[in-house]
């Protein structure tokens, strides 16, 4: 199984694609929650109080992939489709592409508004900083107090991320792990019965 992708490494400035007087700018953004996305494009039309259309498409995830598609009122499969294209082509996951398009005057026709918004799309991903990442999986483990030098020497030398904790009688860490090294983090904490785990979703 894959255990890394590649997104990009932060959002980028704005293509510009012009088409027989229409406007088109492309954005492209690293998205790991689809709110991110809802507020980047409530940005976007404070910046271009004139556009008529945001369309958009995004992909998240490895196995299994999520993604959406938005034509915002274009003709189905004119605007979303070629820039969900372009993210494929690029070979992208946890990332979205935002173009914003400002009506000219002149319709574009299907052939037209395809060429257009994937010409933006792609405009955007090429000036991007595409970055490696891994895929990492979370565990909630719980262990008494009296145990919890146990828990933290295991969690250090797996060079786990904690994400948070709850310290008590009762100590409960968050933590996240790369998943090409999980199955072996797993069977060492499985190994000490005083340590309760749990995959976090």
């Amino acid at each position: 199984m894959t255990s890394e992708f590649h997104t990009l490494s932060n959002p980028t400035e704005a293509f510009l694609h012009k088409e027989k007087k229409s406007k088109f700018w492309g954005y492209a953004i690293p998205l790991y929650k689809e709110a991110d996305l809802k507020v980047f494009i409530e940005k976007l039309q404070s910046d271009h109080p004139n556009a008529n259309h945001f369309c958009y498409a995004w992909s998240m995830g490895i196995h299994p992939e999520i993604s959406r598609k938005n034509d915002d009122g274009e003709p189905n499969n004119t605007a979303a489709a070629p820039i969900y294209g372009q993210i494929q082509s690029f070979n992208l996951s946890y990332t979205a592409v935002v173009v914003v398009r400002e009506f000219g005057g002149v319709k574009l026709g299907s052939g037209g508004l395809i060429s257009a918004y994937k010409t933006a799309a792609q405009g955007a991903l090429e000036q991007a900083k595409i970055v490696k990442r891994k895929i990492k999986k979370s565990y909630k483990l719980s262990v008494t107090y009296p145990k919890l030098h146990v828990l933290m020497r295991l969690i250090k030398q797996q060079h786990a991320v904690i994400l948070d904790q709850k310290l008590g009688n009762l100590c409960e860490i968050l933590i996240e792990i790369p998943l090409d090294i999980s199955a072996e983090f797993e069977k060492t904490i499985r190994d000490h019965r005083d340590i309760k785990l749990n995959v976090s979703e």
